[in-house]
């Protein structure tokens, strides 16, 4: 018996369709890098992308549980010094809701050139339209 390896000519990708809609934000996200990853095929290979494409709608209904709306803030640091920025997820939120779900999947997928290729495959959009129809996106249940 032989160990698979995926190679570029045997990965086949499929795009996934997620509503946002009243959906945790953490939950959806590790759900989304797993998919992105290709850790939910048989034909998952390390050191390959083999992951499929996702696109996300209506992330501007979002959800958190607990009370990170007040309490959850993300930092920038701008390079220079006391150039610390700090928002509330409320702000963002309000602002660009695409970057909430963006920053969530990048943290949690590799920090390699591999993981700058997986999250180009993710496509987030505020409202309920999306520029993706003509690839037929399967619904896929978070």
């Amino acid at each position: 018996m032989r160990t698979f390896m995926a190679t570029p000519s045997t990965i086949e990708r499929q795009w996934l369709h997620v509503d946002a809609t009243d959906k945790v934000v953490g939950r959806m996200a590790s759900r989304i890098a797993m998919v992105l990853m290709g850790k939910h095929r048989a034909t998952y290979t390390p050191h390959m992308d083999t992951g499929d494409y996702v696109v996300v709608t209506n992330c501007e209904q979002v959800r958190f549980t607990g009370r990170k709306m007040e309490q959850q803030t993300y930092y920038h640091y701008t390079g220079f010094p006391g150039g610390l920025r700090a928002r509330p997820v409320r702000n963002v939120l309000e602002d660009k809701p695409e970057d909430v779900l963006y920053l969530a999947v990048r943290r949690m997928l590799p920090k390699t050139k591999l993981g700058k290729q997986m999250i180009r495959k993710l496509k987030i959009y505020a409202g309920s339209e999306h520029p993706h129809e003509a690839q037929a996106p399967a619904p896929l249940e978070i």
